[in-house]
């Protein structure tokens, strides 16, 4: 007997025909070992729990909610947004504490940048920011607003920083401008969106480095990148977790301020100075000074 596409790795040989059928039926239908208890898969397989049982324990698992999380990364792997989402929803009603589950997911992944990345290498790409003749931010679709806060913060310490952001279907425009000397700093995570991967393979041919913010270094921004920073994007929800991105951009921004020396501190209070004069922030004592009032509880709740 072969081993079949689910159980890829595991030996069906010497099944008895009862867990065989057992295995058989699991491997056509993830969907509802992803979204159902065992007793209600054993009905619909027309088996015995007892029989779904003995077959996790003969394929070497602790029991039967192991081939169900197997079947749910399957499932969820093929099914795309929508299925993940049902499959979010099966786990709220069973587990009850998917908040929990949520939350430790997101604080592996914000542990993933120092796990996956080294100081020396953040350094490396801090330096190859500071050096650089002009630094472009890309994120499209989810990771826009990860290259957004990126330049944001960037800008704060350096003056070079351009934020590619293709309004008015000016994309290619803006990727065009890019050449040797310059960096173009570019995230994305499965699934990739086309137009970043097409950027970035671009703005490489044009002799420009790229510095890949990615959840892999198979994905394919990285295989065209100079150099490659890494984050997870674990999520038992419908959607990627981009909180270790997020954690990612903010390392490799601190990794800017402590490479820059004093041009960074000088700039940063250039910025600091320009925001304070402008007010752009929210003080209390300058608002009462402007209203010629004290703020009231439910004023300053708004």
């Amino acid at each position: 007997m072969s081993t079949t596409s689910l159980f890829a790795n595991i030996p069906l040989d010497g099944l008895s025909p009862e867990l065989l059928r057992a295995a058989r039926w699991i491997e056509a239908h993830p969907r509802e070992v992803a979204l159902h208890s065992m007793r209600e898969c054993a009905r619909r397989a027309g088996l015995a729990p007892a029989t779904l049982s003995r077959l996790s324990q003969a394929l070497g698992f602790q029991g039967f909610e192991a081939i169900k999380h197997l079947c749910q990364e399957s499932f969820s792997a093929q099914a795309g947004y929508a299925g993940r989402a049902e499959v979010l929803q099966a786990s709220a009603r069973r587990d009850k504490d998917w908040l929990a589950l949520l939350n430790e997911t997101q604080h592996a992944n914000t542990a993933s940048v120092s796990g996956l990345n080294q100081a020396a290498q953040l350094e490396a790409a801090a330096d190859a920011m500071l050096k650089a003749r002009r630094v472009y931010f890309l994120g499209l679709r989810a990771s826009h607003g990860l290259a957004l806060h990126l330049h944001y913060t960037y800008g704060l310490l350096a003056s070079n920083g351009v934020l590619v952001q293709g309004l008015g279907g000016t994309l290619t425009d803006q990727i065009g401008d890019i050449g040797p000397g310059d960096l173009l700093v570019v995230t994305s995570a499965a699934a990739y969106t086309r137009q970043t991967v097409d950027a970035a393979l671009k703005a490489r041919a044009q002799g420009a480095d790229v510095l890949a913010l990615t959840d892999s270094a198979l994905s394919p921004i990285a295989r065209s990148a100079t150099r490659t920073l890494l984050f997870r994007t674990d999520s038992p929800s419908y959607f990627h977790s981009m909180v270790g991105a997020l954690a990612l951009t903010e390392a490799l921004a601190a990794a800017v301020a402590v490479r820059g020396g004093r041009k960074v501190l000088a700039h940063l209070q250039t910025r600091q100075d320009r925001l304070d004069s402008e007010g752009a922030y929210w003080d209390e004592r300058s608002d009462k000074a402007a209203t010629g009032r004290p703020m009231t509880s439910s004023s300053s709740r708004k």
